[in-house]
C-alpha cells in the first residue's frame, strides 16, 4: 500500500473515532462531564478554566478511548517520553512498525467576542527536529519516520465566570448542580500543515501557529492548504532566516510572512489562502495561542 493510502486510511479511522467522542465527555445539554476534583470526604472542588488545566484533564479523560482505538485497529501507542517532546502520541502499526503517525492533542476555546474564531493553538516546533528530519532532539521518533502529522483538535466554549463558584467545595450530592467550566465541544482531525498560519504561535519560542477561523480549521483551509505540504515545510524550515532587499526602502529585511517568501521563491502568490480576520480586543492581544 502506498504511503498516501496508509495516511488516508488512518485519517479516516481517526475522524470516525472523534465523531463519537462528544457523547463520551458531554452531558445531554453539552456540558463537560468532568465537574471537579473529589476528596475522601466526598467534597467536590471545581476546576479552573485555565487552558493548560483543561487541556491536561481532557487528555486524561480521553486517553482510555484512544487506547481502545489503537487496539481495535492494530496500533501500538507510544506516549511522549517528556512533556516537551513531539508528538503527544505516536501510533505505530503492530504489523509493520515502519508505519507511524504523529498525533498531537490540541485544545482551544472559542472567543466570546467573536465566536466564529478560536484562540488558536501551536502546531509543534519549527526548530531542530523539524529542520533536521533525522534528529531525535525533543521528538519521540525522527520527523521523517512518520507517514503523517495529525492534529486531534478540540474546540470548546468557556462557562461564564459568574456561573462558576470556587469559593467553597460542593458535596457529592450536589454534583448535578455544578456548572462545568467548559462545554459545547467540537472535535476534528486534520493534518497540521493544512491549518497552519505563517506566524509563530507562542512568542519567542519556535512554534508554528495555527489559523483561528473555526470553519476554516474544520475544513483544513489554512494558508498553505492550496500550496501543499512541501511549501509548508520549506517556509517553516526557513522561517525568518532569509533576508532580501525591500523594494520600497532599499533596506535589508527578514522574510517573515508567506507572501514575501513565495515571491522570493518565485512561487504562485494566488495559491496563498488569506487568513480570515480576527477581532483584536485588548484581551485577545494579550493571550498566547494554546500550547
Amino acid at each position: 500500500m502506498e504511503t498516501s493510502q496508509h495516511k488516508e486510511n488512518f485519517a479516516h479511522l481517526l475522524q470516525h473515532f472523534v465523531s463519537n467522542l462528544n457523547t463520551y465527555i458531554s452531558t445531554p445539554d453539552g456540558q463537560w462531564t468532568i465537574k471537579g476534583f473529589i476528596d475522601v470526604f466526598r467534597n467536590v472542588y471545581t476546576i479552573s478554566s485555565d487552558t493548560k488545566i483543561v487541556s491536561k484533564i481532557l487528555e486524561i479523560h480521553l486517553f482510555p478511548k484512544i487506547v481502545q482505538f489503537a487496539e481495535e485497529y492494530g496500533y501500538m501507542i507510544v506516549v511522549a517520553d517528556h512533556q516537551n517532546y513531539y508528538p503527544d502520541i505516536s501510533f505505530v502499526s503492530k504489523h509493520d512498525p515502519s508505519i507511524k503517525f504523529a498525533v498531537d492533542i490540541k485544545t482551544t476555546y472559542r472567543l466570546p467576542e467573536i465566536p466564529t474564531h478560536c484562540n488558536g493553538f501551536t502546531l509543534g516546533s519549527h526548530g531542530e527536529y523539524f529542520i533536521n528530519r533525522e534528529s531525535t532532539k525533543n521528538i519521540q521518533f525522527p520527523y521523517h519516520s512518520y507517514l503523517g502529522h495529525f492534529c486531534l483538535g478540540i474546540i470548546y466554549s468557556r462557562a461564564n465566570k459568574q456561573d462558576i463558584d470556587q469559593s467553597s467545595p460542593y458535596h457529592l450530592d450536589q454534583l448535578e448542580s455544578i456548572t462545568s467550566v467548559v462545554r459545547d465541544f467540537q472535535f476534528f482531525v486534520i493534518e497540521k500543515w493544512r491549518i497552519a498560519s505563517d506566524k509563530s504561535g507562542s512568542g519567542n519560542t519556535a512554534n508554528i501557529g495555527s489559523i483561528q477561523n473555526i470553519a476554516d480549521i474544520i475544513a483544513g483551509r489554512g494558508m498553505f492548504s492550496l500550496l501543499g505540504e512541501t511549501w509548508f515545510d520549506d517556509y517553516w524550515m526557513n522561517y525568518r532566516k532569509i533576508t532580501t532587499i525591500d523594494a520600497k526602502t532599499g533596506k535589508t529585511k527578514v522574510i517573515g510572512n508567506l507572501r514575501d517568501f513565495i515571491e522570493y521563491r518565485n512561487g504562485d502568490l494566488s495559491l496563498i489562502v488569506t487568513k480570515s480576520g480576527r477581532l483584536k480586543t485588548k484581551k485577545s492581544l494579550k493571550e498566547p495561542l494554546n500550547p
